[in-house]
């Protein structure tokens, strides 16, 4: 009776959570996250914490520690739909390290967090393999992580990324509001696509309302609409640093939820106010794709999406052409969008003007 009993009776694995799945999960990620690794990073993969050497900041006379938390949103839907996993990490480094940079901090170690409702070592795998070479692309290390398995909650083919990240800036180096005059420059750098936010807009429009499949093929995309959502997001961490290092920079703005005016507008001071102007780029095709299709106000896309910028940088105007330089060395597409003025009668901190230009 009591051998039958037990084969009969309740486990973990009878509840739907496969502890051996995990193990293979494991092993298969080692691989990615060791090609993450800074000589600061002690042990490997699998202890119940990470560990950084933080002796590495005693070059620092006085360092603050900058930390950030993101996730991905609902792009991991389209993901999922896909059934590609392998680029939805490059997004949650982007958005956590690129947050961090933005104080002008090095960025220096990441944890990540994957929930799924089952899993699949390979595609658990693949998830991490994209942060791992995310983490390569910001500089950073990947020191750890967890998997959960939430069975019941989510279905067997849904899951959910987030991050944390650590970085660090010498005090009297601190990028902010603080550094930001009348008549500088703000650089706007181009973003690779929707980034990744605003998919529950897109979703909407494009997937519910207008029934668009994701192998639609869009020719002002040049491939399909799913490969344009799924398209990473622009990781600028390193782009942000080289230009620390050849010109004064003031201030960074992640272009993210809320968009660029939103955005721009936490970094700008009591008594300035920016200037961005629309008619000094053309925002991709998508931008213009969900507008249209969803019958979308301008306003209302600009404090949704990024419209085409990701990333801003405030400069003194003499310094401009050595930032935009800096930045074309490194390939990131770069442009002087606007300026910093007086507030005078304006209500925010920031705003768009003119026309996109076609």
């Amino acid at each position: 009776m009591s051998e039958t009993h037990a084969a009969s009776g309740a486990s973990y694995a009878a509840a739907g959570v496969d502890i051996e799945a995990g193990d293979r999960a494991v092993e298969l990620m080692k691989e990615w996250v060791k090609k993450t690794q800074r000589p600061e990073v002690l042990g490997g993969l699998g202890g119940f914490a990470g560990l950084f050497d933080a002796s590495a900041l005693k070059r620092y006379e006085r360092p603050l520690l900058a930390s950030a938390t993101d996730g991905v949103g609902t792009k991991v839907d389209i993901a999922r739909q896909m059934g590609v996993y392998d680029t939805i990490g490059h997004d949650l480094v982007a958005m956590v390290m690129d947050d961090i940079v933005v104080c002008g901090a090095e960025p220096l170690f990441m944890t990540d967090y994957i929930c799924v409702g089952k899993v699949h070592p390979e595609r658990v795998a693949a998830i991490v393999k994209g942060i791992a070479e995310g983490c390569v692309l910001a500089g950073t290390a990947l020191v750890g992580g967890e998997t959960a398995e939430h069975p019941g909650l989510l279905g067997p083919d849904d899951f959910d990324v987030a991050g944390a990240g650590t970085g660090v800036v010498e005090a009297d180096r601190l990028l902010g509001p603080d550094r930001i005059r009348t008549g500088d420059a703000v650089i706007a750098m181009a973003a690779s696509g929707l980034h990744s936010n605003g998919y529950s807009l897109v979703r909407h429009v494009l997937l519910d309302r207008a029934g668009m499949a994701l192998d639609t093929q869009v020719a002002e995309f040049g491939r399909t609409l799913g490969e344009e959502l799924l398209e990473p997001t622009k990781i600028y961490s390193l782009d942000c640093l080289a230009l620390t290092r050849t010109t004064d920079v003031h201030a960074f703005s992640h272009v993210t939820g809320g968009g660029l005016a939103a955005n721009l507008a936490r970094v700008i001071p009591d008594g300035l106010h920016a200037i961005v102007d629309r008619s000094t780029w053309t925002p991709a095709p998508v931008f213009d794709l969900v507008g249209k299709t969803g019958d979308v106000e301008l306003l209302e896309l600009e404090k949704t999406l990024n419209m085409g910028v990701g990333m801003i940088a405030i400069v003194p105007e003499e310094a401009s052409d050595v930032a935009l330089a800096t930045l074309a060395d490194r390939g990131v597409e770069a442009w002087v969008a606007g300026e910093i003025t007086d507030r005078g009668d304006h209500a925010t901190g920031a705003e768009l003007v003119g026309a996109y230009a076609h």
